[in-house]
């Protein structure tokens, strides 16, 4: 994929390794020379300075063959219209926009942005830590659902997958075994130490940790 990423901060700079690391082609644009420094000497994209919000630093960045865009910068203003430049003008298939304020989420949202916000995601996480030790909400972009880490035990050794799911309710994605990391058909078998990673509504949490013994 071509991707054009704006501002190079610590999230930027992370996103844009991790997505060269990968084989994809990276294009970061920043303002300030120096936050370059944060790329390293592994990365192999290539560094633009300017604005992210500028056309014409944006077309020298292939944004008209861009398959993604993301602004990252430290100010929801620049990320917003850096998105708005993206996705209205240049019409690029996936644009996302960071933005801090969470009273601004749902507006840009309104807008057809698609928007995170490291302020609620973080808070999110924080809460899952505190109250919920297996049960993380901020996985899935939804309030219906999250994600329940579960470990087997003498119980559930040798159960299939199958055997387990509650159709509509609790569905297993990932087993974590000694070794690897697989993601399981209806016919895997659970071994006891096994760790699983499933999908589960809201609304019958409460039915998985009593069946679960958590």
């Amino acid at each position: 994929m071509h991707i054009v990423i704006a501002g190079c901060g610590r999230v930027g700079s992370e996103l844009a390794k991790l997505l060269s690391s990968e084989g994809h082609n990276v294009v970061i644009i920043d303002k300030n020379q120096t936050s370059f420094d944060r790329l390293g000497t592994t990365f192999n994209g290539i560094t633009l300075l300017g604005n992210g919000y500028d056309p014409d630093i944006l077309k020298a960045a292939g944004i008209e063959k861009a398959d993604a865009f993301c602004a990252v910068t430290n100010g929801d203003n620049t990320n917003i219209m850096a998105s708005q430049v993206a996705k209205k003008i240049f019409k690029v298939p996936k644009v996302i926009a960071r933005v801090y304020d969470p009273k601004r989420a749902d507006i840009y949202k309104s807008l057809g942005l698609d928007i995170i916000s490291g302020t609620i995601l973080f808070a999110a996480m924080l809460r899952d830590k505190i109250i919920e030790s297996r049960f993380s909400s901020y996985l899935i972009e939804t309030g219906e659902l999250g994600v329940i880490e579960i470990d087997i035990d003498d119980k559930y050794k040798g159960k299939l997958v199958e055997e387990i799911n509650l159709p509509g309710e609790f569905l297993v994605t990932t087993v974590l075994k000694k070794k690897q990391t697989i993601i399981p058909g209806p016919k895997t078998v659970l071994d006891k130490g096994d760790k699983i990673m499933a999908v589960v509504k809201t609304t019958s949490l409460e039915k998985v940790r009593k069946i679960f013994g958590l």
